[in-house]
């Protein structure tokens, strides 16, 4: 009788059969851990009486350094590697997305020090690579690769029109 292969995919994958057996609770449960993270991150980094920056990298950056662990067992390299995209769509999208946040609570993105900003653009960054890979989940393209370029191209161009359009907002909000 042949024993299930145990170990890790050709390190492009993930480990194997993982993120199969977990199913949408991968997506449930970092979908709202990091969501409480994120927003502690948020709110010390933007705070009035925000805490020591050293704190705030040693919060924010252990976390997440642990998430990139976690994604890299579970979704893969190649997965991982398109963090880069989102990091390159986030540059917009943070700035737009962020700056509106801070917006509802009167203050101005350009109010802070860029040092301020790494934590909460991080999560961004992880955050929309989970949103990403849940949307390749949910439309069951990750074995289609016809249809994960249709996801792929669908999610781009959705998020430069939303990042667009806030950042839009925000210019004439000014």
């Amino acid at each position: 009788m042949k024993q299930p292969d145990k170990t890790p995919s050709n390190g492009t994958g993930g480990l194997a059969g993982m993120r199969e057996q977990a199913g949408m609770f991968i997506y449930l449960f970092f979908g709202i851990h990091m969501l409480m993270f994120g927003l502690s991150g948020f709110f010390m980094a933007y705070s009035s009486e925000a805490p020591d920056l050293t704190f705030l990298y040693m919060h924010g950056g252990i976390a997440i350094v642990v998430y990139m662990v976690f994604y890299l067992v579970i979704f893969g390299r190649d997965q991982v590697g398109w963090m880069l995209v989102n990091a390159a769509l986030g540059i917009l999208g943070i700035h737009a997305q962020i700056g509106w946040i801070l917006a509802r609570f009167d203050k101005r993105i350009e109010d802070y020090p860029w040092q301020v900003h790494v934590i909460p653009f991080l999560y961004y960054i992880l955050y929309t690579f989970l949103l990403r890979q849940f949307l390749i989940d949910a439309t069951r393209s990750r074995s289609n690769p016809q249809r994960k370029r249709l996801v792929d191209a669908a999610y781009v161009v959705f998020s430069l029109l939303v990042y667009g359009v806030m950042l839009w907002r925000l210019q004439q909000a000014a």
